[in-house]
């Protein structure tokens, strides 16, 4: 028993344990690169959305009178009044029908078609 405790005491000290993880435990971690790339597709994501939204609203706010316009409802007609916040179709020219629209409610605004003549 003596020789073992004697051993024991002759032996030494255990080495101290390495430093907890810093930052460059982090850094070398492959974690860091997934995450990094997912905010850089998140950022090209809402940078696209939002350049959508712009051209949206620029369109929004060049409503004039006569263009042909299409609402999120798909009812597709002429615009016959712009006012505030409020658009007025007019969408059957023989009964002279008009409906009024939300400026919200418009999708598109229409590209004219080719007039219909001679092929």
């Amino acid at each position: 028993m003596t020789t073992l405790l004697a051993m024991l005491a002759q032996t030494t000290a255990p080495a101290a344990p390495p430093p907890a993880g810093g930052l460059g435990d982090l850094l070398r971690s492959p974690l860091v690169p997934m995450i990094l790339a997912l905010v850089v597709l998140w950022w090209i994501m809402a940078r696209g959305r939002s350049k959508e939204r712009q051209k949206y609203e620029q369109m929004l706010a060049s409503l004039k009178k006569n263009d042909r316009v299409q609402t999120i409802g798909g009812i597709i007609g002429t615009v016959a009044d712009v006012r505030d916040n409020i658009i007025v179709l007019k969408v059957d020219e023989t009964n002279n029908v008009k409906i009024h629209f939300n400026r919200a409610a418009i999708k598109e605004v229409l590209k004219e078609a080719p007039p219909a003549g001679k092929e």
